[in-house]
């Protein structure tokens, strides 16, 4: 009897001391030991720290606490885990990042989840989940981003995630089997969103409103039943307007516009009417699409070229050539990168392209021009000479060309992406700009910095380079405001009116810009010097010193160069010579942001004489840039 009694003690004991171990553990330890339950597999031992015997899990693998000693953060990517996430994890009420990645979790992913209302990011992607994507996410109200691509999600896309409205940073549903169509409702993300829905089930016509406006193709390549902008397929006819034909048969192409054909660029023209200057048609993707295996195998990134047998236009596969040793971009990482459309002219379509930036690290932004081809026809080595030569052009306040890209219908320039706009918008508002009224102090430093980048681009060559095109839409802004001259080269490379450069005019010569037509209307026209709007005239550099005193005139008054409607249709720099003429107040005509700062009441009326010097209409009579520039760095002085 004794010696059972003992025995019985000594279970008790037993018993008393593990629950009270286990109770010890708080009780975010206690739902992370659940998912520890719920890992059959774990080959690298990983969660061999879990313990149930710790008051604590902040010192277990993978975890991070804040100072209450709360769970915040599980990180457990590429660990080869196998089994599922439990309901408990929901209960982690300050979880604000939980990452799965590249595991095996598999079965549907659990509705309690969604009660750690902390998460601002979920990355759930390469496991190998099942089931709908719960709607219970919207109550996710911090989440910003969120990854479950390659899995084997099912079910329509849920309209209601633009509830989430702190959902500004990724949304990647790509790599699984949701069906149905894009909610229109998507277009209400905001365009900074990095959305990727590629490589899905999704049928119909990508909805044509908001931001979805703004995506580039590769938001929804490998969906082969979607169709619309900004996909190459467009939409089948409503029955009705159909014509009353019988399909051709003998083409299983039919239905598709292919690049080159009519109906392709009636369908760009019809979209781009009908929407804003940040509306594209194309990115990197389309063309890769087409012929992303038709580009020589190994011969991408920062080789040199070879020459190409004879007979063989070399480059038309496609090559990618970068310009800057230092920089490590290569094709395909343009290619996997999310796009941005963020402005489009006579020049082609601009794309804001964020490579890299997942599991932490940082992205990479570049800007990517895809040129319209014009009427100019470049063969790969003519181009190659002219692009080289605009990549030796090199000055802080000068953006910098990285690589480019030359197929024979394709051709891209990769650049420097310069974050806080353009001085246009800067002045005048538009979409994205997020800046106050620019001060005096600003605006003085941005004409300086804009008139060294044109002296710079005057001065470096002994072949005196011009620009061609300088306006307010073309001087970029960074964070710090400093200024820099965009789109050098462009009006060579795409003017209908320029011809190819041959081995007699290999140069970007003031012989070789030529005025077009095309160029402009209304106010862009006015920044084009008297002289250089008659078609068929050549720019030169006294041209382009016109243009930077329109832009100095727009940056004093903040008007643009037509001057509205008190200039009788003769432009701003009328206006402003027939105001200083009749010795009218400085206030009619000096922007109201600007009248505040009356100890700058000297530098600016200098400001307005270095203007008016640029803008004489003979050009004879106007000063070289790096007079102006000279000019404008004395005023600081007084």
């Amino acid at each position: 009897m004794n010696l059972s009694k003992h025995f019985g003690l000594v279970i008790l004991c037993l018993l008393t001391f593990g629950i009270s171990a286990i109770f010890s553990l708080n009780s975010d330890g206690l739902s992370l030991l659940a998912l520890k339950s719920a890992v059959s597999s774990d080959p690298s031992e990983f969660l061999s720290s879990w313990s149930e015997l710790d008051s604590s899990p902040c010192h277990w693998n993978g975890i991070t606490c804040d100072h209450n000693q709360k769970v915040t953060s599980i990180s457990l990517s590429k660990k080869n885990l196998t089994g599922y996430i439990p309901s408990e994890i929901g209960a982690l009420s300050s979880l604000s990042i939980l990452s799965l990645s590249y595991n095996n979790f598999s079965k549907p992913i659990p509705i309690h989840l969604f009660y750690a209302t902390s998460l601002h990011s979920l990355d759930l992607s390469n496991n190998a989940f099942t089931g709908f994507l719960p709607p219970q996410i919207t109550s996710l109200a911090n989440l910003n981003h969120l990854d479950v691509s390659a899995n084997s999600l099912n079910g329509s896309l849920p309209e209601d995630l633009t509830d989430l409205t702190r959902l500004t940073g990724t949304l990647n549903l790509s790599y699984n089997r949701f069906s149905g169509g894009v909610p229109a409702s998507y277009g209400e993300f905001p365009v900074t969103l990095s959305l990727d829905l590629r490589h899905n089930n999704l049928t119909g016509k990508i909805p044509s409103v908001g931001s979805l406006l703004n995506q580039g193709p590769t938001a929804f390549s490998g969906n082969p039943f979607l169709c619309g902008f900004p996909l190459d397929t467009p939409c089948a006819e409503p029955e009705a307007q159909k014509p009353s034909v019988l399909p051709n048969l003998e083409n299983p192409n039919d239905g598709f516009v292919e690049k080159g054909k009519s109906g392709n660029g009636s369908v760009a023209v019809s979209l781009i009417s009908g929407v804003s200057v940040v509306i594209g048609v194309v990115f990197v993707s389309v063309w890769v699409l087409r012929k992303k295996w038709k580009l020589d195998e190994g011969k991408m990134g920062k080789e040199k070229l070879e020459k190409a047998p004879e007979g063989n236009e070399e480059g038309q596969k496609g090559k990618y050539v970068v310009l800057d040793e230092r920089f490590v971009m290569e094709l395909e990482d343009l290619l996997r990168a999310s796009a941005y459309v963020v402005g489009k002219s006579r020049s082609g379509i601009v794309y804001k392209v964020v490579a890299g930036g997942g599991g932490g690290g940082r992205a990479a932004v570049v800007a990517v021009r895809r040129l319209s081809e014009g009427d100019a026809t470049w063969r790969f080595k003519e181009f190659e000479t002219e692009v080289e030569a605009i990549g030796k052009v090199q000055h802080p306040n000068v953006v910098r060309l990285r690589a480019y890209y030359y197929a024979s219908d394709e051709k891209l320039l990769v650049t420097d992406f310069i974050r806080n706009g353009s001085l246009h918008n800067a002045l005048h508002g538009g979409l994205g700009n997020s800046l106050p009224p620019l001060s005096w102090a600003a605006r003085l430093k941005i004409a300086q910095d804009t008139a060294l980048g044109l002296m710079h681009i005057h001065e470096c060559s002994p072949r005196k380079y011009v620009h061609g095109n300088i306006k307010s839409s073309k001087v970029l802004l960074d964070d710090e405001l400093q200024a820099y001259i965009s789109g050098f080269g462009l009006t060579r490379l795409v003017s209908g009116s320029s011809k190819p450069i041959n081995s007699s005019t290999k140069k970007l010569s003031t012989s070789q810009i030529i005025a077009s037509p095309k160029n402009s209307t209304s106010s862009c026209m006015m920044y084009a010097a008297p002289e250089a709007r008659v078609p068929g005239s050549k720019f030169t550099q006294k041209s382009d010193i016109y243009s930077f005193g329109i832009v100095l005139l727009e940056i004093l008054t903040g008007r643009l160069p037509d001057g509205g409607s008190e200039d009788d249709g003769k432009g701003l720099e009328s206006l402003v010579r027939k105001v200083f003429r009749q010795e009218r107040p400085l206030s009619e005509i000096i922007d109201p942001a600007l009248l505040n700062e009356v100890h700058a009441k000297k530098q600016v009326v200098a400001a307005f004489h270095i203007a008016l010097n640029c803008t004489e209409l003979d050009p004879e009579l106007r000063p070289r840039m790096r007079t102006v520039s000279d000019n404008l760095d004395r005023i600081k002085l007084q």
